[in-house]
């Protein structure tokens, strides 16, 4: 059993985790969401009095009668965001995700989603990235946003895929919900070869033993925690999405045949989120397999440094490792 790290020091708000063994990039999706930006003209930012903690401090300087704080009002941040979709603006988000899928809920799926307008709404704190407790920790953002038509749901894992998400949501139809990593983030992935695409998974490795299905930061846990099971003779491999809706049914289904048990990691809670897509594709398919689903409780969570919230429920890559470790020596 591993030893529980200690609950460590909260981050404030402005504050970002350390990037330890891998390289970073700070504020991807100020860098995508600009690229964005010279390419259309359209393309308003607005935040809910959150600029600060949401890398949107070089859009407001370059384009400052592109940028709008209507304070900390979410349900009118998105109401704004879809009254200037009505005239013809391409609306940028920014704010917290439990401010915005529990405050807002109703303004994104009926003044956003029904009407099918261009607002793309940036969402931070995801899951145990925020050590602020349950008041800031979007756990079951996911599982709200997906349930509502129409609505793309996008989970990214690193720099590369928000940098990458934030030019391209520009360019995809109708409401965008899309969980946003912000400061100084982690580079998992290659930009020179990575590229997110919608409604698709990406293959990793070609282990049978355990196949490992993550999406957004848990798959950079799932990749470092792959390793150590290798060097342990596991052989593994991995499915990673950034595309919850619309989601890879098929080569979820594809890869899962190739593989005799699934792995399902997620910064979520396990209801209506990750594993319960994979879940009702398998079965959906009529294929059976044992699944571990590595998801967060269906509790509220503490406070906490990152560190201590990923060991304290079962989601730091050694907690990975262990918790994978057992399965298999218990079948």
């Amino acid at each position: 059993m591993l030893e529980l790290k200690q609950p460590g020091r909260t981050l404030a708000m402005s504050e970002s985790e350390e990037v330890v063994g891998r390289a970073s990039q700070f504020a991807p999706f100020s860098i995508g969401m600009l690229k964005a930006a010279t390419v259309h003209p359209e393309l308003v930012l607005l935040t809910a009095d959150l600029g600060k903690y949401t890398d949107t401090a070089e859009f407001r300087e370059r384009y400052p009668q592109r940028f709008f704080n209507v304070g900390m009002a979410e349900q009118a941040l998105v109401m704004a965001a879809a009254g200037l979709s009505k005239v013809g603006k391409l609306s940028y988000c920014t704010t917290y995700g439990t401010f915005a899928t529990r405050r807002a809920y109703d303004f994104l799926a009926i003044a956003c989603a029904h009407s099918n307008e261009s607002v793309k709404m940036f969402a931070g704190n995801p899951g145990l990235l925020s050590g602020y407790g349950g008041t800031h920790q979007a756990n079951e953002d996911l599982a709200l946003m997906r349930s509502i038509p129409g609505m793309t749901v996008l989970d990214p894992c690193d720099a590369t895929e928000m940098a990458q998400i934030a030019e391209m949501a520009a360019d995809l139809p109708g409401t965008v919900y899309c969980r946003l990593l912000r400061g100084n983030v982690p580079v998992v992935f290659d930009a020179a070869t990575h590229r997110v695409e919608i409604g698709k998974g990406k293959v990793f490795g070609s282990g049978s033993d355990i196949g490992f299905v993550s999406t957004g930061s848990m798959t950079e846990r799932v990749i470092d925690a792959r390793k150590q099971l290798e060097r342990q003779g596991v052989a593994t491999s991995l499915f990673h999405t950034a595309s919850l809706k619309p989601f890879d049914s098929a080569g979820l289904v594809a890869f899962a045949s190739q593989v005799k048990r699934l792995v399902i990691c997620e910064n979520h809670v396990a209801i209506g989120g990750l594993a319960t897509m994979a879940i009702d594709a398998l079965q959906e398919a009529g294929l059976q397999r044992k699944v571990l689903k590595i998801a967060i409780p269906d509790q509220f969570t503490e406070c906490g440094s990152h560190a201590y919230l990923l060991d304290r429920y079962g989601l730091s890559t050694g907690r990975i490792v262990e918790r994978v470790a057992a399965w298999l020596e218990a079948a």
